[in-house]
C-alpha cells in the first residue's frame, strides 16, 4: 500500500480551480487566497447591505462564500461574476439572482471552516461542506447522535480524515434536503460506502481533501424526478 493511500482517503481538490463532477461546479479556496476573487466578482450593493447587518466575526465568511459562488455562477451562465448576486432567502438559505433577477434553475450551497471556503452550483439540489480534520475528536464526540452503529463501523473512529468526511456528508446532504444536521434528518441518511462516498436515497455525493480540510458535495434528485444514476 502507498502511503498516499493510507494517510488520504479522499482525492485532492486544488484550491482555486473550479471541479465539476455530476453535473455541479463546486470550488474550495484558502481564505488568505480570496483577493483575486474579489477582484473578479465584488460584492453589489444589496449584498454589501446584508454583510452590514452581519456581525463583525460573521462578515469575513459570509462575503468569501458569496464571491466563490458567483465565480460560479459566471462560469456556467457565462456571464460577468460581478453581475451575479447571491442573496438570502427567508430561511437564510441562499439563491442566485442575475441582474436583480432570480434564477430558479440553479441551486447554490456555501460552506466555510477557519481556513477554508467553498461553494457549489448546479441545476438541482445541492449541499456542500467543509470539515477540518482537526475535528475529528468534536465529531467522535458527537457521533452517537449523527452516524448509525452500521456507519460508525463503516467509518471507524481512528482516522481523522474519515470522520469528517463522514460529518461533511451528512452536512452536505441536508444542506441538499434544507433541514438540519443537529435534527433526526442526519440520522436518516444513510452513508453507504465512503470512498467513493455512496448514500442512500436519491442523492449522490464526492467528497475531496482541500488541505486539512474534507469537502463534501451531495446532489439531491427534485421532488417528482426519476432517481438519478451515480456520476
Amino acid at each position: 500500500m502507498t502511503p498516499a493511500a493510507v494517510h488520504t482517503v479522499f482525492p485532492p481538490a486544488v484550491p482555486g480551480q473550479i471541479h465539476r463532477w455530476g453535473g455541479a461546479g463546486v470550488l474550495v479556496a484558502r481564505r488568505p487566497d480570496l483577493h483575486r476573487a474579489v477582484s473578479l466578482a465584488p460584492l453589489s450593493p444589496a449584498e454589501r447591505q446584508v454583510v452590514r447587518a452581519l456581525p463583525a466575526w460573521r462578515q469575513a465568511e459570509w462575503a468569501a462564500g458569496r464571491l466563490l459562488a458567483k465565480r460560479l455562477v459566471g462560469e456556467f451562465l457565462a456571464v460577468p461574476a460581478a453581475d451575479a448576486e447571491i442573496l438570502p432567502r427567508c430561511d437564510g438559505s441562499p439563491h442566485v439572482l442575475v441582474g436583480g433577477c432570480p434564477v430558479p434553475a440553479l441551486h447554490v450551497s456555501i460552506s466555510h471552516t477557519a481556513h477554508h471556503v467553498a461553494a457549489a452550483l448546479a441545476p438541482q439540489p445541492v449541499g456542500v461542506d467543509l470539515c477540518e480534520t482537526s475535528s475529528a475528536a468534536a465529531v467522535r464526540r458527537v457521533a452517537d447522535h449523527v452516524l448509525s452503529p452500521g456507519e460508525l463501523s463503516l467509518v471507524g473512529t481512528d482516522r481523522p480524515d474519515a470522520l469528517a468526511g463522514a460529518w461533511a456528508l451528512k452536512e452536505a446532504a441536508v444542506k441538499a434536503d434544507r433541514t438540519g444536521v443537529f435534527g433526526t434528518a442526519a440520522r436518516g441518511i444513510a452513508i453507504l460506502g465512503l470512498r467513493p462516498p455512496v448514500l442512500g436515497g436519491r442523492r449522490r455525493a464526492m467528497a475531496w481533501q482541500a488541505g486539512d480540510a474534507v469537502l463534501a458535495l451531495v446532489l439531491a434528485a427534485p421532488a417528482g424526478s426519476p432517481a438519478a444514476a451515480p456520476a
